[in-house]
């Protein structure tokens, strides 16, 4: 069963329809439903091309937070070879919503780290919904430390709304863990690719995403802070999320004209849960030519791209 986003109606009641043909076809071997089934199926296509070729900035954020859409851990299965995640800070505890470990991408040694929201309600609680605290920056850091020392490259994979606000994590130093996990992304002499797969939220987002090449999925958003939070903040109504997706400049496409990413990659029609394979697939093609290209720089060169890119956000606007 898809889960259907409220603009998804008119093609949920034609798919609807096809299913329910199937479903009468296989009851009944008299009755030959095929060429109504087949008739259904294009329209659906043409419904499906013509929603997603002109989606709103707040249609793209539902796309970006659909449940079915491949999270992190889809990722490092389908990506990651011998992949042994890490645990704790080494201070505090272990945080779940950042997972970080050590393994191969087609036969190179790694380090990944990303943030997972989990798939079903035990899961997202288990993740606290990829919304970190304290420890999971830290020991974001403390594997940036490892790569930077073994001279591995590393990828980041970004899905959260943004960092846990919880009072307990801000008295760990909730700021300044996300500050000394940007700092560290910043000065590391490896190459870092960062993806966003989902949500970009806020520093939550920034400080596992300061790479020297930065993507986005087509239908990914990245923001200093969630539609509803600037609409809380602006017009004292969470309920106007709408309004402030569309002049936030969230969506990859925007943010590919203001130079805050590097580049877009695909997600098939009608977003990357309807064929997860192919856009984990696409994801992992980009992050192999990265690593090429990054792969001729040495570390003092690396660093200083990295630092030189995010100087030069904004300036040729």
């Amino acid at each position: 069963m898809i889960n259907y986003l409220d603009f998804e109606k008119p093609l949920s009641d034609i798919e609807g329809k096809i299913h329910e043909l199937r479903k009468l076809a296989g009851d009944d071997e008299i009755i030959d439903t095929q060429a109504e089934i087949e008739k259904l199926e294009a329209r659906a296509r043409d419904l499906l091309g013509d929603l997603y070729g002109k989606l709103t900035p707040w249609q793209k954020t539902q796309v970006a937070r659909h449940p079915a859409r491949p999270h992190f851990r889809d990722y490092a299965a389908a990506l990651f070879e011998d992949f042994t995640l890490l645990a704790g800070d080494r201070k505090y505890s272990n945080d779940e919503a950042i997972q970080a470990g050590l393994g191969r991408f087609r036969g190179e040694g790694v380090a990944i780290i990303g943030q997972e929201k989990g798939h079903d309600t035990k899961s997202r609680i288990r993740h606290n919904f990829g919304s970190a605290r304290p420890e999971g920056y830290r020991k974001a850091v403390r594997v940036l430390e490892m790569a930077d020392r073994f001279g591995l490259p590393v990828v980041t994979l970004i899905d959260t709304s943004g960092a846990y606000p919880g009072v307990g994590a801000e008295e760990r130093g909730q700021a300044e863990a996300i500050a000394r996990s940007t700092e560290m992304c910043l000065n590391v002499k490896v190459p870092i690719i960062s993806v966003v797969i989902g949500e970009g939220g806020s520093g939550g987002a920034i400080a596992i995403a300061t790479g020297n090449r930065v993507f986005m999925l087509e239908h990914a958003i990245y923001s200093v802070i969630s539609p509803e939070g600037a609409a809380s903040i602006l017009w004292r109504d969470a309920a106007r999320a709408k309004d402030a997706a569309a002049n936030m400049k969230i969506t990859a496409q925007d943010l590919k004209d203001l130079g805050v990413i590097d580049e877009i990659i695909s997600e098939p029609v009608g977003g990357a849960h309807r064929d997860p394979e192919a856009v984990i697939a696409a994801t992992g093609d980009v992050i192999s030519r990265s690593l090429v290209e990054l792969g001729e720089l040495d570390g003092d060169a690396l660093r200083q791209d990295r630092r030189q890119k995010y100087l030069d956000i904004g300036r040729n606007l």
